[in-house]
């Protein structure tokens, strides 16, 4: 079901940046001026938000993973709730430069961190001494604020949904070259041609980002509950399909 353009309203989607500091590739997205900030079109967001929503909710249905990236402050907790929900990947804290192009290497990091969180449970920290045991802790405190939300992961995502693409510059680019599909809430002084399916609307309030978020993950749920109906039938169908064949052979 698509949200109303009036909850839109409320949560404060509309109020893009500053006059001075918009994109001229958002004018088909903005509605108007006003008191020096471009009000954004509310149609044309319900209206891009029901195509992101079809897109991303096909992607989910065929099992495939969607990568969330957010590290803006009042983004962090929206993300990574809705991310969680899910059980998508999520980047909170930062962008690692080759987190895309240089997976395997990325992985081994994953694998780093995995293999010290091992030792903390299988007797290798107590015949450790203390500083060592500092030191490995210390390590994989500072892998899992970067990597934990992508630990799960073990392939390129097959798709990106990005809150801000101004400040995830670097991740635009590398989905770019990988040719993986862009999802994006996309406000007024950024360049909305740089993703597959732009959202416009306020990515800097949190009431915004939260419906907005809301709505994208939510088609995600969707698409993995049509999977998972789609794996129970499949499962009836087998047993149907056994039981006439051994009918038919015992008829025989």
């Amino acid at each position: 079901m698509a949200v109303s353009t009036e909850k839109l309203l409320e949560a404060g989607v509309h109020f893009g940046h500053l006059t001075s500091k918009w994109n001229p590739k958002m004018a088909p997205y903005i509605f108007m001026e006003q008191n020096g900030i471009h009000i954004i079109d509310l149609n044309k967001t319900s209206s891009k938000l029901e195509e992101a929503k079809h897109a991303i909710q096909n992607i989910a249905r065929t099992g495939r993973k969607v990568m969330f990236v957010a590290t803006k402050k009042q983004a962090k907790e929206i993300l990574e709730e809705n991310a969680r929900r899910v059980n998508m990947p999520f980047v909170s804290q930062r962008w690692l430069g080759g987190m895309l192009t240089n997976f395997a290497t990325v992985r081994k990091s994953i694998k780093k961190m995995q293999a010290i969180e091992k030792m903390k449970t299988d007797g290798t920290f107590e015949n450790m001494n203390k500083k060592e045991r500092l030191m490995k802790t210390r390590e994989q405190e500072k892998l899992a604020r970067v990597l934990g939300g992508i630990e799960n992961l073990n392939r390129i995502p097959s798709a990106l949904f990005v809150v801000d693409i101004k400040r995830e510059h670097i991740a635009i680019k590398e989905a770019q070259k990988l040719n993986i599909p862009i999802f994006a809430i996309v406000d007024t002084n950024s360049d909305p041609t740089k993703v597959d399916f732009p959202i416009p609307g306020n990515d800097d309030s949190a009431k915004s980002l939260h419906i907005l978020c809301n709505e994208v993950t939510d088609a995600i749920a969707a698409g993995l509950q049509e999977r998972a109906q789609a794996k129970e039938q499949a499962k009836k169908d087998e047993v149907v399909a056994e039981k006439t064949t051994e009918e038919t052979s015992e008829k025989a």
